[in-house]
């Protein structure tokens, strides 16, 4: 007999029941219904579908008067903020503020499919299409909350859809453009220094900014075997909040060597922090970890200098995975060197940059097999109707 989601049998009395989840009361608890007692599971699950028919007709006609403002702040940036890092809250709840409020003075159920498309338009001129599809990912979940709670029959949002994802050209600095921004930094001084090490590290080891943040020299680093420890991430606010928290993703947690190049120029640039200002943090210039900003200043800056295109932070990721690739490395090694889940992301982000591929494998395969007849072999003629042997 197939299972039937929320119809059970008692195996007790060989009867059949029901249970209903009516989402969460003001504490938090889950709410439920059950009703015993029937004789056949087709009769239970009548019963189940009648009675959530008339409780969301009365949860929406019991909470009509709520207007997705107050729902927002009272139930789903609330519940949003418990399931994630708070790294995520912060870097996500500012954008949820000012794009959510443009439903803040609809009521919840008056949220329609012509009113969605229309705000997915206006977003359209403004953003790219994956910042729109992760904006539009928040709202439906929020949407979701809302049929959990019995606020609303169905969600609306999914049913029209999130936009059409279109694949971003990833930007990165090639070889050549990297080495004449390289050459824009003078390391006598102290300041330049760091712009030069916190450049030159991003971009030869490919870490993120946050696993890069937050180095130390005295557990993440070995000068003697050449490799870099990344297990954490730096979460930043500010300069009096910040503190290191579990990686991305398990595959984030690796051990990756590091060429002598740069080993030498990190000996050389701890004692230069140490005279000037010592800190726990490879990447340091105050003695507290380096931030994102200071960052953008230097690449808008020497990006001028060396008249080439400016990039963002992360792009310098990319640039190593970029490296990588024109050196020939495979995607298994850029994987495990960016620390990716899997390689599927790997080729994912990164395939348009083996764009002789194809082309190599057919040459490999040129003259691979040698055709050679054997004369000895005794072949009998198979004709057809087609051919004609008559000459």
């Amino acid at each position: 007999m197939p299972k039937i989601s929320n119809v059970y049998q008692d195996k007790k009395n060989g009867k059949w029941y029901f249970v209903a989840s009516l989402g969460y009361d003001e504490h938090g608890k889950r709410v439920q219904h059950w009703e015993r007692g029937f004789t056949s599971q087709k009769e239970a699950k009548k019963a189940y579908d009648e009675f959530m028919n008339n409780f969301s007709a009365t949860a929406i006609k019991k909470n009509s008067t709520m207007s997705y403002k107050e729902f927002y702040e009272t139930y789903f940036k609330p519940d949003y903020k418990r399931s994630v890092k708070p790294q995520t809250f912060e870097n996500r709840i500012s954008s949820m503020d000012i794009h959510f409020s443009y439903f803040f003075t609809r009521k919840l159920k008056d949220i329609n499919a012509p009113l969605l498309k229309k705000w997915q338009n206006q977003l359209s001129e403004k953003y790219s299409s994956a910042y729109i599809r992760n904006i539009y990912g928040l709202f439906q979940k929020s949407l979701d909350l809302a049929v959990t709670l019995g606020l609303l029959q169905k969600n609306i949002a999914k049913q029209v859809g999130n936009v059409k994802k279109v694949r971003k050209k990833v930007d990165f600095w090639t070889r050549s453009e990297f080495e004449k921004v390289i050459s824009t930094f003078d390391i006598s001084d102290y300041h330049d220094h760091y712009s030069f090490i916190l450049v030159w590290f991003l971009f030869m080891t490919g870490l993120r900014f946050g696993e890069a943040q937050a180095l130390e020299w005295e557990t993440d680093i070995d000068f003697e075997e050449k490799t870099l420890s990344v297990n954490k991430s730096m979460y930043y606010k500010s300069a009096k909040e910040y503190y290191t928290i579990e990686p991305k993703t398990r595959a984030s947690n690796r051990v990756i060597a590091i060429d002598d190049q740069t080993i030498s120029f990190l000996q050389e640039w701890k004692k230069d922090q140490t005279k000037n200002c010592p800190s726990k943090y490879i990447l340091s210039y105050n003695g507290l970890p380096t931030n994102k900003s200071a960052t953008y200043h230097i690449i808008e800056r020497h990006s001028k200098l060396a008249k080439v295109h400016r990039i963002k932070t992360h792009a310098l990721r990319h640039s190593h995975a970029s490296l990588l690739i024109s050196l020939g490395e495979n995607a298994l090694v850029v994987r495990d060197r960016l620390g990716h889940e899997d390689v599927q992301t790997t080729l994912q982000t990164y395939s348009h940059l083996y764009p002789n591929t194809n082309r190599d494998v057919a040459n490999k395969l040129k003259n691979a097999v040698k055709v050679i007849q054997d004369d000895s072999i005794k072949r009998k003629l198979i004709s057809n109707q087609y051919v004609n042997r008559e000459k």
